[in-house]
């Protein structure tokens, strides 16, 4: 990727707030939308998830998820043409009384200041996405397979 493709990445996943959560149901495929965090770095990815939510369960029962972060339809002619990336990867909990709690709850609350009433039910979570691998596509027929040091390397830009 050049470094106008890496910017492109790194806006993207900085300027969209949501993605579709891609888990596993009962071996089927299962989609959620979810808002999301960052870690600076791109190397980790948080969502905020109640344990009444069918993704959850899936998480804990098979920790192999994918993000779908996408641009904006914005009425262009062709919409093939819009950017977004696919993020493979592991879930895990962020349990309560880990260290890093408070920073990434905090990190979460920057982007989502609306879900501090959230924190206080006992159903929702912090998770923790892991990034494996990936595909970005920048455009019709810009697309890049991905691994956690591209994520990385783009987070720079």
């Amino acid at each position: 990727m050049d470094s106008t493709t890496e910017q492109t990445l790194a806006r993207l996943i900085r300027n969209t707030r949501l993605a579709a959560l891609g888990t596993i149901h009962a071996g089927e495929p299962n989609l959620a939308m979810v808002a999301y965090a960052f870690a600076d770095d791109f190397s980790s990815f948080y969502i905020h998830v109640s344990k009444l939510g069918k993704h959850t369960g899936d998480m804990e029962a098979d920790p192999h998820v994918s993000l779908l972060i996408t641009e904006a339809d914005d009425q262009r002619a062709d919409p093939q043409t819009l950017a977004r990336v696919s993020i493979h990867g592991t879930a895990e909990i962020l349990p309560r009384n880990a260290s890093d709690h408070v920073r990434i709850k905090d990190l979460y609350l920057q982007r989502f200041p609306e879900a501090e009433q959230l924190f206080s039910l006992g159903d929702f979570n912090l998770w923790k996405i892991s990034p494996k691998s990936g595909r970005f596509v920048a455009g019709f027929g810009r697309a890049f397979n991905l691994v956690p040091e591209a994520l990385i390397k783009a987070s720079a830009i």
